[in-house]
């Protein structure tokens, strides 16, 4: 097997401009539309959005690589490193280092690219591990970086990353790469086309000894937020974790050459749904602020802690409803007061009321939005499904 990595033209990547042209143009257009969606949002709003899309991509890129993390502890971490709240949680290793990696990323997206950059990140994202070698520094063993399935008398090979003394000379070339692509650089390439790419490139070098799905998903995501100059908060994670399969099928698949043009239309197809979850989270929050200002003064402390909760669980809604069960849960109430609660919760038009007798649930009374999966055709449409 040869790996794109091992062909003469590499790493000069090509692709197909015209079949990615239209999704680049939504995804501008989308960052416009973020820009005055936010502008809408009052500031405790505004920070719960940083805090859930940073917290959600924390989760989720953890989760891809099979880590599940507790997300109050990543919740608290990350307020706590954004000035936003102080508490005494006591937070795991894990929990901390992709916190604090996450926020790093959002506060120096516009930083350039460097090798102490990435040694950073590597050195938050392995807090805690005691198994690895190397941690904030490159690979240097000299057995094969392999990925890896299948019995251990009869592995599948799915990618072979260049020996470990070829890569600072990779990294080199990669970061150069990244630096003068990016806009105002020397050559300038499209959002998400310079993302795509370079989330690629740097997962062909494989650079660390673990943790390179993570730190290549957060290379994607500066890229993402130097074009459009803002740190982007979009669900990328989230999106690539729903597609889990098809994300490392559409790796394997562009490994073996670097004419990337059907990576870089499945990475666009990601790219813009990732887009949509972040605008119907904003959309969410815009209905929340105008519930809550519409029942001002007519809710006791029971029903706005059980709406709260509610929330928290976004625009897909509060998974299997609410039950008068729940209710009691989560406030304390006693059966009888969950009863009178939820039904007050309904005449004021807060909740929707669904089934009957042990099969009553309740949803909240706004809009919920599931975006579509989005993919681009080879013509270059934005396909939904």
């Amino acid at each position: 097997m040869t790996w794109n990595w091992q062909q003469p033209d590499w790493p000069k990547f090509t692709w197909d401009g015209a079949r990615l042209a239209l999704a680049e143009e939504q995804f501008l257009i989308g960052g416009g539309v973020f820009v005055g969606a936010v502008k809408h949002l009052r500031d405790a709003d505004r920070n719960q959005l940083t805090i859930e899309a940073m917290s959600a991509e924390a989760l989720t890129t953890s989760e891809i690589e099979g880590e599940i993390l507790n997300r109050a502890s990543v919740q608290s971490s990350i307020q706590k490193q954004m000035g936003l709240a102080v508490d005494h949680r006591r937070v795991a290793p894990a929990e901390q280092g992709v916190s604090e990696m996450i926020v790093s990323l959002y506060k120096t997206f516009s930083a350039p690219l460097s090798e102490m950059m990435l040694f950073e990140w590597h050195g938050m994202l392995m807090k805690g591990r005691r198994d690895l070698i190397e941690v904030g520094t490159y690979r240097t063993s000299a057995e094969p970086m392999q990925v890896v399935s299948g019995a251990i008398d009869a592995p599948k090979i799915h990618f072979e990353a260049p020996p470990s003394n070829e890569v600072p000379f990779e990294m080199d070339g990669f970061i150069d790469w990244f630096n003068r692509t990016a806009p105002g650089g020397r050559e300038p390439l499209p959002a998400i086309t310079r993302a795509g790419t370079a989330h690629l490139y740097f997962e062909s070098i494989h650079p660390f000894e673990d943790g390179n799905g993570r730190v290549g998903r957060a290379i994607a995501e500066k890229s993402l937020a130097q074009n459009l100059g803002q740190p982007t908060l979009i669900a990328l994670a989230a999106t690539i974790l729903a597609r889990r399969a098809s994300y490392y099928a559409a790796l394997e698949a562009a490994n073996k050459r670097n004419e990337i043009s059907k990576w870089l239309a499945w990475f666009a197809g990601a790219t813009i749904e990732a887009q949509r979850r972040t605008m119907a989270l904003i959309e969410f929050l815009i209905a929340k602020t105008k519930l809550f200002d519409r029942l001002s003064g007519q809710l006791n402390e029971r029903q706005k802690k059980a709406l709260l909760r509610m929330f928290e669980e976004g625009p897909e809604g509060f998974e299997g409803g609410l039950s008068a069960g729940k209710y009691s849960t989560i406030t304390g109430a006693s059966p009888a007061t969950a009863t009178r609660d939820l039904a007050d919760l309904t005449e004021k038009c807060a909740l929707v009321r669904e089934g009957e007798k042990k099969g009553t649930r309740y949803a909240l009374c706004v809009p919920l939005k599931l975006v579509p999966r989005i993919s681009v055709s080879e013509h270059g449409e934005l396909v939904e499904s």
